[in-house]
């Protein structure tokens, strides 16, 4: 749909763009990014044909720009310009009517029943057609936004160019604007060319990327190479960090700001922050800590400064637990929101906690244990799972240091096989297939980084990381399983 081949230029003296050369194919969404002063806009405005070229070339459909009379260009390419805060006197019908104005004939231009059509259904496609009538004075910036839309899809293009289109829009009409310009190029096969200020958001929506750089290009890829942390902190000259959206296969890149003199002191988690009653172990940490969770409340991952094992009994049964350990958060004056919180059926007067110290690296390990619904995960197809008692074994690994994604997931691992060591240690068997327990029916576990101080790259089973979380879960299972037994025993 469209070629740019060592496209150089600008306004006047040196110019903005240098070499630029890049392909869009029909149907695509096409993003361009770049800092302030990099040629976003200068590049539309040579797509549009508002302003021309030094050297270089722009075909359209296989043919020059300077071969396209305006009237032309206009049916194949339209412009919705930056959101602007001037209002014309005309009634949104007329507003969006304007973009027939390229596929009028003769010097008496008529309307039509085809104009009309085509008028009445860009309004419904972009939902403006409910206030047709209205004057854009008695819109919202949003609305007034897909009005303008309106009005370039009125023109029957076949591209269509956006200069930041979502800028000063609310959250939600960002989206669904930019839902709608998806559907189109996907169904409709309209090819979208869009400047972005929004990383993200362009990581989220776009097919490929087009990163320029002091008028020249730097990358034009798909989006997960486009936005990669290197390129994008040496582009835009920030601290950023790459991570892949919750829902979508899509990247998101996040800011990293400067911390204050208080973020950057150490902190060490040890029991001098515990506090054990017969009702819930609680951990009330300095400063929120990296979180990777199974809790009932901060599961996944997350940021979490409050930290909760709650005392239930062996029938404790409620059709919505999240929602019931909810309301003890905060009946006990906690935010769920700030909380990782746990369930078990053990005594609480029964845990095992400790501090593990080497070489400059600590972990602070808190575990509570009993064999009361002990299972074997090889042979777990052989247990109902209507019968689902409270969590028996519930593990915290408090980690005094800063560590990578990968320790986050390599630290799991680690915790998971010493507390299947400990059972094994102390010969707890699954009663129902008689094989040694490799865990209760409803465990959980959670890895705590202050992300303070030295980086731990891995949390393997061999690392001075792995080897802490190793040696600290296997003890305190132990002697919480033993706790227990001698317990049972009294």
């Amino acid at each position: 749909m469209l070629t740019i081949e060592n496209l150089s230029g600008g306004y006047s003296g040196d110019p903005i763009l240098r070499n630029v050369s890049f392909k869009v194919n029909k149907g695509q969404l096409f993003g361009i990014l770049g800092p302030n002063g990099s040629g976003k806009t200068t590049l539309l405005k040579m797509i549009s044909g508002i302003i021309e070229f030094k050297s270089g070339s722009i075909l359209i459909k296989d043919k020059p720009i300077s071969s396209y009379a305006t009237r032309e260009l206009a049916k194949t390419v339209a412009v919705l310009p930056q959101h602007s805060s001037e209002v014309f006197a005309y009634s949104v019908k007329d507003t969006v009517s304007l973009g027939r104005y390229a596929h009028q004939q003769g010097w008496f231009q008529t309307w039509n029943e085809e104009d009309e059509a085509i008028v009445q259904r860009v309004m419904k496609q972009t939902g403006v057609d409910s206030f047709q009538d209205h004057h854009l004075s008695e819109l919202s910036g949003g609305e007034r936004q897909r009005v303008y839309l309106a009005q370039a899809l009125a023109q029957q293009p076949e591209m269509l160019l956006l200069d930041e289109p979502t800028n000063h829009l609310d959250l939600s009409y960002q989206k669904d604007l930019l839902d709608l310009l998806r559907k189109m190029a996907k169904e409709e096969d309209l090819t979208v060319i869009s400047i972005f200020h929004d990383l993200n958001l362009a990581g989220l929506y776009c097919d490929r990327l087009l990163l320029l750089n002091n008028g020249e290009v730097s990358i034009n890829d798909i989006p997960n190479e486009v936005l990669q942390e290197d390129r994008i902190q040496a582009v835009y000259g920030t601290a950023v960090k790459k991570h892949p959206h919750p829902n979508v296969p899509k990247p998101q890149m996040l800011m990293i700001p400067e911390l204050d003199s208080d973020g950057q002191l150490n902190i060490e988690i040890d029991e001098r922050f515990l506090k054990i009653s017969d009702e819930m172990i609680e951990l009330h940490a300095p400063a929120p800590l990296r979180t990777m969770s199974s809790g009932v409340t901060g599961a996944g991952t997350g940021w979490y400064q409050n930290f909760i094992n709650r005392h239930v009994n062996q029938d404790y049964n409620c059709s919505d637990h999240r929602e019931e350990m909810a309301q003890f958060l905060k009946k006990n004056g906690y935010e769920p929101g700030e909380t990782v919180g746990m369930m078990t059926a053990v005594n609480l007067a029964d845990a095992a906690y400790r501090l593990f110290k080497d070489d400059g690296l600590s972990v602070f390990i808190v575990v509570t244990a009993g064999a009361g619904n002990a299972i074997d995960a090889s042979q777990s197809e052989r247990h109902s799972y209507e019968i689902v008692q409270p969590g028996t074994i519930n593990i915290w690994v408090f980690i005094n240091g800063t560590l990578s994604e990968e320790a986050f997931i390599q630290a799991l691992m680690t915790a998971t096989e010493a507390k299947v060591k400990g059972l094994q240690n102390e010969q707890v068997y699954d009663r129902l297939t008689g094989t040694l327990a490799t865990g209760s029916s409803t465990d959980s576990i959670m890895i705590a980084a202050s992300q303070r101080g030295k980086l731990q790259e891995f949390g393997g089973t061999i690392t001075p990381l792995g080897k802490l979380v190793g040696k600290g879960v296997y003890e305190c299972t132990v002697e919480a399983l033993q706790k227990y037994q001698g317990r049972l025993e009294r």
